[in-house]
């Protein structure tokens, strides 16, 4: 086993990632030492980078989309191989004591910790985690495929869940989340329109070529009343656009960590018992949930891969709206 790493570093907000030469972490009690083949790359990444959230542990190495194979166990760590293959999300731990925890609610733990943010993440050839908060892989999908399904399927799945049982989603922002919860949706029976930056056809494209029965611009108008919507672009203004497309007694729910402010609007977009609620972080409950279900439905996944030391391209182009699906960090050796 290699004495050194190669990882992508954060030491300043809004500055690029610098590539350096660490050592290789010794896993400790009850964690586990897994050498990256894929991390994704996240917008909370962006929002990581681009200092939008608050108390970042830094320096960092982001990513939280992280698959790779087990090369150590740190004590009491019994229920993964070394050799495993297994995944990482962005939930890294949480304090199993606050009422959150005991309610069956650690997403919302008032102690957690976050894989990428406030530890070391997965833009690198290695990393450790709590074995606690790794999951075992569907063995149907490449390395490559399976990390997006770490952060944007996971938090796209809870999204769904939280969207309730109607029959005609929209889903605001077609990315690496939507690409995933629009096939999952549609083989649950959902019919699902795809809003996107205006303009932008590639993006319509794809959710056409993925099943969607429409796609067009956030800025058009919704073909049919929506009986719920999920808003996964970071754009507070999506908000009443999203409330005027669905119907009395729909849901609209927001998906991101971090999102630009909503502006003001008149009450009777949310009038009619229509509501808004917020999706925070994952429960290892989900992530079994949906890694099982991804493993029966063949899911397409886009993806656009980088080497490790072209993190910061990655970064720009899902920045700047050039991706179609998720970009996709290799390692190598």
């Amino acid at each position: 086993m290699t004495s050194t790493m190669r990882a992508m570093v954060l030491h300043t907000p809004r500055t690029p990632l610098v590539l350096e030469e660490r050592p290789v972490p010794s896993p400790r009690a009850g964690e586990i030492l897994v050498r990256v083949s894929a991390c994704a790359v996240c917008r909370t990444d962006l929002h990581v980078v681009d200092g939008e959230l608050p108390e970042t542990a830094l320096p960092l190495i982001p990513g939280h989309e992280i698959v790779g194979r087990v090369e150590a166990r740190g004590t009491g760590v019994i229920h993964i191989d070394v050799g495993e293959r297994i995944g990482i999300p962005w939930l890294g731990g949480t304090c199993h004591l606050c009422d959150y925890c005991r309610s069956g609610h650690e997403n919302l733990c008032d102690h957690p910790s976050f894989t990428g943010y406030t530890r070391d993440g997965g833009f690198a050839s290695h990393v450790t985690a709590d074995a606690n908060y790794a999951f075992p892989l569907p063995e149907n999908m490449s390395d490559r495929d399976a990390a997006p399904l770490l952060c944007a399927g996971l938090i796209g799945w809870r999204c769904l869940t939280k969207a309730g049982e109607g029959k005609a989603l929209g889903l605001y922002g077609f990315g690496a989340a939507a690409h995933l919860i629009a096939q999952v949706a549609q083989w649950q029976g959902r019919q699902v329109y795809a809003f996107t930056r205006p303009g932008d056809t590639g993006a319509q494209r794809l959710a056409m070529d993925l099943g969607c029965v429409w796609a067009g611009g956030s800025d058009d108008a919704t073909p049919v009343p929506l009986d719920a919507a999920i808003i996964f672009a970071p754009v507070g203004a999506l908000v009443p656009i999203a409330l005027r497309a669905v119907r009395k007694g729909g849901r609209v729910v927001c998906g991101g960590i971090h999102m630009s402010d909503i502006p003001q609007f008149p009450y009777r977009l949310l009038w009619g018992e229509r509501a808004i609620c917020s999706v925070a972080n994952l429960t290892r409950a989900d992530a079994v949930d949906f890694l099982a279900l991804a493993a029966q439905i063949p899911l397409q996944v886009k993806t656009t891969s980088y080497p490790l030391e072209k993190a910061n391209e990655a970064l720009n182009d899902l920045r700047e709206g050039r991706l179609n699906g998720a970009a996709v960090l290799i390692p190598g050796d």
